[in-house]
């Protein structure tokens, strides 16, 4: 199979598809690995690395995109991107289709066989081709949101630990998955006082039993979260439901209630977003004040550590692009049940119920041509 890496094209999206590594693996296996000129630059992968395990350099996206069977990409494809996608081209990507309602109908028109990273389930309900952007996501939340609280940034001017006689800033995370441990690793890490809350008493349970006193572990209602969002610095988005929109657990009021100053990461922006006043952001203008609230709600936020997230990415997700590149989604599919999961659209189809529901467009259940 014809297997092409673009180069990223969203602001400041310095990540790759494929490492040297990867590429040397497909390569391996028989596969004509194409690459765009410079995709790895952003990760320190050059092209001549790309070069010396077996790629072809390619100068150009179109001529990339027209010449591959199946991309392997990191972001859903943009605008600019849309008229190179071709009928059964196999996309394999971060898609959240739920929140890209054009790009959706798009995938459909264009009859495009669109698996999405973030959909594929493994045992436990498990999501491990999320899961290593999450954990970078998470403990960049608590890192961004410390030097947002700064005042020079518009912030309050707490420290997260406090000093001596002087009270630690409060983070609320909300959501204890991969995402919240992840961030409330480093706000116990900065000595902050940490709030989690979740609707999953099981899985408060595991933190306190964990971290013992060093978090607060708190159930989920409305009026939780309405008391420690008031209260805090710092509160951090960390809700997800695969392949669904967000749900708005902090409203608009909730956030007027907070103190001037203080700062809101919302990590769930890429699926709608769990706080009501979010919007998309971008890495070169990354904040917002809602009511004197610093909003933070990039999307992608792993992209500018773009080192670290493209090999964990890359050790997630290789997996599948191997099957998918030996065997075609069909049978790579009967050999990967979980990957009917991924299967986003299909001949021409919405095939994942839960972004059809989202988008109010029809559903069709995934059956091979």
């Amino acid at each position: 199979m014809i297997i092409g890496v673009p180069k990223e094209i969203k602001i400041s999206e310095n990540r790759v598809g494929l490492t040297e590594a990867g590429v040397r693996q497909l390569v391996t296996e028989g596969h004509t690995l194409l690459v765009e000129k410079d995709a790895g630059l952003g990760s320190m992968i050059t092209n001549e690395q790309y070069e010396k395990v077996g790629a072809k350099i390619i100068n150009t996206a179109d001529e990339l995109w027209a010449q591959a069977d199946m991309i392997v990409k990191v972001k859903e494809p943009l605008p600019d991107e849309f008229d190179r996608m071709k009928e059964n081209q196999i996309l394999y990507t971060y898609l959240h289709l739920a929140a890209e309602p054009k790009l959706t109908k798009v995938l459909c028109e264009k009859k495009v066989k669109a698996v999405a990273y973030e959909t594929i389930e493994g045992p436990n309900k498990s999501l491990p081709l999320l899961k290593p952007m999450s954990e970078v996501a998470g403990r960049m939340a608590t890192q961004v949101g410390a030097f947002y609280l700064q005042k020079d940034q518009g912030g309050k001017g707490v420290l997260l630990g406090g000093v001596t006689g002087v009270r630690r800033g409060i983070v609320t995370i909300i959501g204890g998955g991969v995402v919240g441990t992840n961030a409330l690793t480093m706000a116990v890490g900065l000595g902050a006082e940490v709030r989690v809350i979740d609707v999953n008493h099981d899985r408060l349970e595991y933190l306190d039993n964990v971290y013992g006193n060093q978090i607060t572990t708190i159930y989920s209602n409305q009026h939780n979260i309405e008391r420690s969002v008031q209260e805090s610095d710092l509160v951090i988005g960390a809700v997800l439901i695969p392949g669904r929109k967000a749900p708005h657990l902090v409203t608009k009021e909730m956030i007027s209630s907070m103190a001037p100053g203080s700062v809101v990461v919302d990590v769930a922006v890429d699926q709608g977003g769990c706080i009501e006043t979010c919007k998309p952001t971008s890495h070169a203008q990354p904040t917002y004040e809602v009511d004197g609230v610093v909003h933070y709600c990039v999307p992608n936020m792993p992209g500018v550590v773009a080192r670290t997230s493209t090999y964990a990415l890359t050790n997630a997700t290789f997996k599948y692009a191997s099957l998918l590149a030996k065997f075609g989604v069909e049978e790579a599919a009967t050999k990967a049940p979980e990957l009917v999961d991924g299967i986003n659209v299909y001949n021409g189809n919405v095939t994942y119920e839960p972004v059809a529901n989202d988008l109010d467009m029809p559903y069709v259940p995934y059956k091979p041509m």
